[in-house]
């Protein structure tokens, strides 16, 4: 059986009971990265032989998880922080359960999605996740293509600190001074919300910032 388990975006004691309970049971753990989780591991004294599972493993890894599996061994795989294959490679093991007719199980957790999109306040029946934005023209096309379509009102996306900036300038200038939510560092000691307007905000972050970002978009279309 392999174990899709959700994990803390920042505070450690965002992990449900169930996660815990089958950190402890399983045979073996991997994870997109063992340094995060092994501190997570430490702080609850789970010990079990953890390996590394990411976007830049070999298809060996791959082969060695899956002989695992078809030996028996119950495996879990962890993210980075947050729910795996959500923007991250466990995609890919869930596929190879899939191909090779082994079970599977989701171990819900918190998501940096869904925390941000509560917190930002912002109304709607559907929200699109972009995932990473992409760098300059790449960028600039998806946000011309979201004043193009009223699929969704709402839109959230993951951006680096060294890019929020750039984006929300692409976002003025393409969108307008729409309404904004940008989240820095979920859950964590330096937390920080923000709630205004695109022009509020490059004013906010035009000195810089540090940290993990979530940007939720609130765009009004419009009718006619």
């Amino acid at each position: 059986m392999l174990y899709i388990i959700g994990t803390p975006i920042g505070n450690l004691e965002d992990i449900t009971l169930r996660a815990l309970r089958i950190l402890k049971e399983v045979d073996y753990i991997f994870a997109e990265d063992t340094r995060r989780a092994l501190k997570l591991l430490n702080f609850y004294s789970i010990k079990k032989p953890v390996d590394s599972y990411n976007e830049h493993s070999s298809p060996k890894k791959i082969d060695k998880i899956l002989s695992m599996l078809k030996d028996g061994k119950n495996i879990a795989y962890l993210s980075d922080a947050g729910m795996p294959v959500i923007a991250d490679p466990g995609t890919e093991l869930v596929n190879l359960c899939v191909e090779n007719n082994i079970e599977w199980d989701v171990i819900p957790g918190v998501s940096s999605v869904l925390t941000a999109i509560a917190a930002s306040g912002f109304y709607g029946n559907r929200f699109v996740f972009l995932g990473f934005m992409p760098r300059d023209k790449k960028r600039r096309r998806i946000l011309r293509k979201i004043k193009e379509n009223d699929m969704s009102d709402v839109y959230i996306f993951f951006e680096s600190p060294e890019r929020l900036v750039k984006t929300l300038n692409d976002v003025y200038d393409i969108l307008g001074n729409v309404e904004i939510f940008v989240a820095r560092e979920l859950t964590k000691v330096h937390q920080e919300y923000f709630k205004g307007t695109v022009k509020r905000a490059l004013e906010r972050f035009s000195e810089g910032v540090r940290g993990e970002i979530t940007v939720v978009l609130k765009v009004n279309h419009k009718k006619g």
